[in-house]
């Protein structure tokens, strides 16, 4: 299960500390123009060591293409890329080659495989989202052609959040901050949390909102392959994540005449007068903005002593040594809007096929 999609399909390969990351994009439409400066743009904001608050892994992320595209344009053929890993420190994990981290994915690929690369988690690295911000870049441009965009933001980490929903905020604010949240003031708060849990060895989680503008009416099957459902699986298939809810989410313990969504003739065109269901009913698109929320758990390689158990079952403690984000929220949140960018366009193609 390495390859995500329908139509438009990413099948992923790499370890955090093997040769490279990469991945091969199939069902792309020929003749769409790649600007390599954005693709390269998308990758520079999901990189470590951007800034103070996230791994001082310091990695170039360049990426090279090569296949399926001539003249600086897609042909329809697939799409071959990779990037280089060039600043891995592999010793960093010699401790950790014979017990399991809590909450990691050490035990459970051990006991699914009979052996793991314990060398910065290797496939279960979030290294492998390389692959999955080339692949959203792409869609990205594709989407524009549409008149489709895709903004995410941190919108809590720890206990400071923001109150308002995302039509309170300039998004275009976003990444004026190192923790990417457009509110200045609780992102300077998020920033100092972020230092505190940091500076003590410990990680904090938190949530993505994501907006999707311009998505066009129609997307999205009536039964199984609904597109929030679509949206939830390429959501929870991201390190780290434990939660994915759009719209109102839970908050609908409330009356059907609070929830419903009237409909209006907005100027000729049917609109809804609030947007409760999060651009999504019955499993369609309904031409309104799109709107989810993704919560991401704490990481759970702490630089703290823990108790575990080795391979053999027997009692121990560890603790972990090297170079980890105290905080995944800012460089998640490029990987969440590639992942609803590659939905989209892939349920976007879909309904071209009906």
């Amino acid at each position: 299960m390495n390859t995500f999609g329908n139509i438009f399909r990413l099948t992923s390969f790499g370890e955090s500390h093997g040769p490279a990351v990469g991945g091969i994009i199939d069902g792309c439409p020929p003749g769409l123009e790649l600007d390599m400066e954005f693709i390269q743009s998308e990758l520079d904001r999901r990189r470590p060591g951007q800034s103070r608050i996230t791994t001082p892994r310091v990695e170039p992320d360049t990426v090279e293409f090569l296949s399926g595209i001539f003249e600086g344009k897609t042909t329809g053929a697939p799409i071959g890329f990779m990037i280089k890993n060039q600043n891995q420190r592999s010793s960093d994990y010699d401790n950790l080659k014979d017990v399991f981290r809590p909450s990691h994915a050490d035990y459970t690929y051990q006991q699914k495989y009979g052996i793991r690369d314990h060398r910065g988690s290797g496939r279960s690295s979030a290294r492998e989202t390389i692959a999955r911000v080339v692949g959203g870049a792409v869609a990205k441009l594709y989407m524009r052609q549409l008149g489709v965009s895709v903004s995410a933001y941190t919108s809590q980490v720890g206990e400071i959040k923001l109150e308002n929903d995302y039509k309170k905020y300039d998004l275009t604010k976003t990444e004026n901050t190192p923790v990417r949240c457009p509110d200045t003031e609780k992102a300077e708060q998020m920033i100092e949390l972020i230092k505190q849990v940091q500076y003590k060895g410990d990680t904090i989680g938190g949530v993505v909102t994501c907006v999707i503008q311009g998505a066009p009416v129609g997307l999205g099957e009536p039964v199984f392959g609904k597109l929030h459902a679509a949206l939830g699986s390429a959501m929870l298939s991201i390190n780290a994540v434990k939660g994915f809810e759009y719209g109102h989410g839970f908050d609908v313990s409330k009356r059907g005449s609070e929830m419903n969504d009237s409909f209006f003739d907005d100027n000729g065109k049917i609109s809804t007068r609030t947007n409760n269901s999060g651009g999504i009913q019955a499993g369609i698109s309904n031409g309104q903005d799109i709107y989810f929320r993704v919560a991401f758990k704490p990481v759970s390689t702490i630089l703290m002593e823990q108790k575990t158990v080795n391979i053999d079952g027997k009692d121990t403690t560890i603790k972990a040594r090297g170079r980890h984000d105290a905080c995944v929220l800012p460089r998640a949140v490029p990987i969440v809007e590639a992942m609803a960018a590659m939905v989209i366009l892939d349920y976007y193609l879909l309904s071209k096929k009906v």
